[in-house]
């Protein structure tokens, strides 16, 4: 490569002509390495180089006027970052380089520019702007490039005009690869270059002095004709090679005398007409960096003046630009390094612990958050993977995933819980307490991630679900309304598909196959073509046409008609509310109908089997696949009716390309938190999804924490994470937190019943070690879980004020009796992180033990076989017992081709069996199998336990009683 640029820039030098005043802005574009292998090459940048502060002119001296010694520190330069290049190029970034297209020898440097780019494997774009750009419009075009996170680098080349600090500055410093911002500049002069960009320029004057064989030290130094930038660095660079040093202007009165008295003289710029060469003295070493010097009238070898050499514009010029191609890469390296694995520089927000602990919603308000792109960019996510959902929340694009892809993960912890009472044992607190811990007071990069909450139960018995006290989720009241309108964005796909499912049942029955086909392939200006997924169904059909006109009129009845069993529906339309009179309900009954009404009814929104593809799937492609495969019912003949057959997947996935962007907020101490679906955790998986989790190992790196949580019970909730959730995603667990707490203990030992509203009983208030030790064998049983799939377990006891030492003390014993790995009293409900250090503390200790995690059960059994292995092993039943209606329903899916799938079991969460007054361990049972479905698009089939409602109902006294918004402050009372 060391000879191949000589033979380059050779071919390029030209005659030079005049200068013409700069007129442009002319922006070099962005740089991918490998020739365009990177980020998406072709996007414009801010790029341009600074000529009238550069001197970058070019000089009449003929190109036999360059010495040996220059040409080689251009080929060892270029050498030098082409090895450097590299390593950009196996990690392949996006780099930004380039010059302007000035009129006359000005294209030349951009050639020049783009075969030394070429050279070391990156592309530059040269932007130009129109030639009366204001400063203002340069300023937010520079400002455009500084937020381009595929940009590394931007070399300015305007009009002189146009240099002033409001440009200079808007630059970044870590992008000003001529330094020629004041920070660049202050660090040089500070000592610091090895922290800044130095002019390239400058660096070449240097550089070409030294291996032409000038000694600089003791030397004096006049520098004519620089200003700015240039004229500060090359003061500064030969200061520190020992020489005296002075600056001067052309128009200056002593200029005759200090040309006398200097033994090498810098030319920063044109000479003027009425300065005669003779005045530089003969033997002094002249090395020039302006454009036009001698103006083309004297040649350099002239016969009157003898130099002691003359170094040309020329090899200034090429070595710069080599040099300011080398600051590209060093930026680009310097970037690939922050990307990698390093501890977050994350400011952490104060607590001031208040007792008694406030409400919630008096917390969350007492707390201000940091603007959501603060905490992105502390975290290491670049301005454009995210989008802002006002102050304090944002979605991340899926874009991070690839960036990162070479990035290990962190630790995996899953927080799942013993059998809960109605009041929840704090799942999602020990959650946000123990990122708390880790991040905010063990300086530990960790992610929560958390589901987003139904407004089902928000506004009917449980209020708010952002963890509480001081662990928790800010603002509250954002993270449980609306967020970023996932759920809405599910219930209009899900009710869309609803709707396609009748309205195709009813012009099947009202139209002959002709005039239903007519209507599906309609003549669109004189053309009649299937659209992109009518030609997938005729695929599927096995119909090898794409010309509508051609086919049979079997194949037109085959292709048209679906005939839907409407007994065999399975897709109901949902709402994010509680509302138990949908839960049955007659649609079809108007005029406009023509009789075809039927049966359905209404589930909860986060119900839906789209909610469980979007917490299931790992990219835009697959959810669009998993969409398409959703079984909606069975035709006639007993073969599957999909979402895909209907034709409306593509519309889904349009109305969820947004909701699948993991909500990035934060804890009360300022630390990161995932809020992405939230599948019902009775009939679907009940774990946030499988994206947030996986963006968020990438980000926390490999000494890092995610920490996510599971639904209910561990029987539920952990079963499904490991079984249905780890599939899908391929990613193991190294740590299971279970939580606990004293009360639920007591209900396990025979306590009184638990009821939501209603004070608790003495037993809950006092102290009673007898109903703790008794209602231990949940804990047990809990632990026996987990240990079934080989991770290691760390008991979190949630510590409510009524517990007593002793209480808690004989909990964390029995606990590790059991085979816990650790158990830990946890106090973050009313301090905060610091309540959890000796959690975090313990997950830690267990995640460094190796994980020997294995599934239940082989996919590939038989359905029933699947069913009763959960059934004994996790809830400890006897056996199982199909209803007839379930058999034929698992006998279907087995002919259809889903026998293959994972299990979702649909059972109360307020028990291990079926009924939810059995507390404690159960045992021998026989666990009722009552109906069997089916989410294809989300890859499960589940069984439903007993009786399972889809549609929670409001109880006598709803939570909306006490919440309200106040009309002057706009702030919502009432959540929790």
């Amino acid at each position: 490569m060391g000879t191949r640029l000589p033979l380059v820039l050779r071919q390029l030098r030209r005659p030079p002509q005049p200068p013409g005043p700069p007129r442009r802005l002319r922006v070099p574009c962005r740089a991918s390495s490998g020739g365009g292998g990177g980020g998406g090459g072709g996007r414009e940048g801010l790029l341009g180089q600074r000529r009238p502060q550069d001197g970058q002119a070019r000089s009449s001296c003929s190109p036999g006027g360059r010495t040996p010694a220059a040409r080689d520190s251009i080929v060892r330069s270029h050498s030098e970052f082409k090895r450097s290049s590299k390593f950009i190029a196996r990690k392949k970034p996006c780099l930004q380089a380039g010059s302007c297209n000035y009129p006359g020898d000005d294209n030349l440097m951009q050639e020049i520019n783009q075969n030394l780019a070429e050279e070391a494997g990156l592309n530059i774009t040269h932007i130009c702007l129109p030639p009366d750009s204001s400063e203002a419009e340069i300023i937010d075009e520079i400002l455009k490039i500084n937020e381009d996170t595929r940009v590394h680098g931007l070399a300015l080349q305007i009009s002189e005009n146009l240099f002033s600090n409001k440009v200079l500055n808007a630059l970044k410093p870590e992008k000003d690869v001529d330094g020629v911002t004041d920070i660049n500049l202050g660090k040089l002069v500070r000592g610091d270059a090895h922290e800044c960009f130095v002019s390239p320029v400058a660096k070449a004057v240097i550089e070409l002095l030294e291996k032409s064989g000038v000694n600089l030290d003791g030397k004096k130094i006049l520098v004519v004709g620089a200003h700015g930038s240039l004229e500060a660095a090359l003061q500064c660079l030969f200061q520190r090679k020992g020489s005296m040093t002075m600056s001067i202007q052309w128009k200056t009165r002593q200029l005759q005398s200090k040309l006398h008295e200097a033994d090498i003289v810098v030319l920063g710029s044109p000479k003027p007409e009425e300065i005669p060469l003779t005045w530089i003295q003969p033997g002094t070493t002249v090395l020039n960096c302006s454009h036009d010097f001698l103006s083309g009238k004297v040649g350099c070898g002239s016969p009157r003046i003898h130099f002691g050499g003359l170094i040309e514009e020329d090899d200034v010029i090429l070595l710069a630009a080599a040099l300011r191609i080398q600051n590209m890469v060093s930026s680009g390296r310097r970037w690939l390094r922050e990307q990698q694995h390093r501890r977050w520089r994350l400011h952490c927000l104060k607590l001031q612990p208040l007792s008694p602990v406030p409400s919630d919603i008096e917390i969350s308000r007492g707390q201000t958050p940091k603007a959501v792109d603060v905490l992105a960019k502390e975290i290491g996510l670049l301005a454009d993977e995210i989008e802002i959902y006002g102050k304090s929340k944002a979605k991340v694009r899926l874009s991070v995933l690839e960036r990162l892809k070479d990035q290990a993960d962190g630790k995996y912890v899953l927080v799942a819980g013993i059998t809960p009472t109605p009041l929840g044992e704090g799942k999602s607190t020990v959650t946000i307490g123990l990122v708390q811990a880790l991040t905010a007071h063990l300086n530990v990069n960790s992610f929560a991630c958390l589901r987003q909450p139904s407004q089902g139960p928000t506004f009917g018995v449980k209020g708010g679900a952002a963890g509480g006290g001081y662990a928790q989720v800010i603002p509250m009241e954002e993270f449980n309304l609306h967020l970023t309108g996932d759920i809405h964005a599910i219930t209009a796909a899900n009710n869309l598909l609803a709707a396609a499912i009748d309205t195709r049942i009813l012009h099947e029955n009202t139209q002959t196959d002709k005039a239903l086909y007519n209507r599906l392939v309609p003549l669109v200006n004189g053309v009649r073509e299937f659209s992109e997924i009518q030609l997938a169904r005729l695929k599927k059909l096995g119909i090898n046409k794409t010309d509508p006109s051609t086919l049979t009129e079997e194949e037109v009845s085959k292709f048209a008609r679906l005939d839907i069993d409407p007994s065999t529906i399975t897709w109901q339309r949902v709402l994010d509310t509680n509302d138990r009179f949908l839960r049955k309900i007659t649609i079809g009954q108007g005029n406009t109908e023509k009789g075809h009404y039927r049966q359905a009814q209404f589930d909860i929104a986060v119900a839906s089997e789209i909610m469980a593809v979007l917490a299931l799937t790992d990219s835009l492609a697959d959810m669009k696949a998993r969409l398409g495969r959703m079984v909606v019912a069975s035709d006639k003949s007993g073969q599957p009716v999909t979402a895909d057959d209907l034709g409306v997947t593509g519309a889904l996935t349009v109305l969820m390309k947004d909701a699948i962007k993991p909500n990035l907020m934060q804890t009360l101490e300022g630390t990161p938190v995932f809020v992405h679906a939230g599948p019902f955790a009775n009939i679907a998986h009940g774990n946030s999804s499988v994206l947030a989790d996986k963006i968020a190992l990438k980000l926390v790196g490999e000494e890092g924490f995610v920490v996510t949580e599971a639904g209910f019970g561990a029987d539920i909730g952990m079963e499904k994470f490991f079984n249905i959730k780890c599939r899908a995603s391929g990613l193991v667990p190294n740590v299971v937190v279970l939580v606990a707490t004293v009360r639920a203990l007591k209900m396990h030992g025979g306590g009184p019943s638990v009821t939501a509203g209603v004070p608790l009983k003495k037993e809950y208030t006092e102290e009673n070690i007898q109903l703790v030790a008794d209602g231990c064998c949940n804990l047990q049983k809990q632990i026996q879980i987990t240990q079934l799939f080989g991770v290691p377990v760390v008991v979190a006891l949630n510590v409510f004020k009524t517990d007593t030492r002793a209480e808690i003390d004989l909990v964390c014993e029995l606990a590790k009796r059991a085979g816990a790995f650790d158990a830990v009293p946890c106090y973050h409900w009313s301090v905060g992180g610091k309540g959890s250090v000796d959690l975090a503390r313990a997950v830690r200790e267990a995640a460094s033990k190796r994980s020997r995690f294995q599934f239940l059960y082989d996919v590939q059994v038989p359905i029933v076989d699947k069913i009763r292995t959960i059934a004994q092993a996790v809830y400890g039943a006897k056996d199982i017992e199909l209803s007839p209606e379930a058999q034929a329903k698992i006998d279907r899916y087995t002919q259809q081709g889903f026998g293959n799938l994972p299990i979702c079991m649909a059972k109360t969460h307020l028990s291990l069996s079926h009924q939810p007054d059995k507390k404690g361990v159960p045992r021998d049972f026989i666990l009722p199998i009552s109906d069997v479905r089916a989410s294809i698009g989300a890859g499960f089939i589940y069984p439903l336990v007993g009786t399972m409602s889809t549609m929670p109902g409001l109880p006598t006294r709803p939570c909306f009683y006490d919440i309200d918004l106040d009309t002057e402050t706009e702030q919502v009372k009432g959540l929790f």
